[in-house]
């Protein structure tokens, strides 16, 4: 008898659609932040905000926008100043 080929099984919440999780395009952005940590506040501003506007699909942008007007608390304060300056 034959051995089938091994499968593998993904778990169900292995990807997650960046465009309908409130929460990734706040994750994304904190996580540029903190990259740039190491910067001038001003610099860092200016940093986040070329890499956003380089790297980030218009719809994650669109998304960001709609989410800084929402709800700031869960935004780096740099996160919040480079979403202004995309703007």
């Amino acid at each position: 008898m034959a051995k089938r080929p091994l499968t593998v099984s993904w778990p169900s919440d292995w990807w997650i659609d960046m465009s309908h999780n409130e929460a990734t395009e706040i994750r994304l952005i904190n996580k540029i932040v903190v990259h740039f940590a190491y910067l001038p506040a001003e610099e860092a501003v200016t940093e986040v905000a070329n890499h956003v506007s380089r790297f980030w699909d218009p719809r994650m942008k669109r998304r960001l926008f709609e989410l800084v007007d929402s709800e700031t608390k869960d935004f780096e304060p740099v996160a919040v100043a480079a979403t202004a300056l995309l703007r």
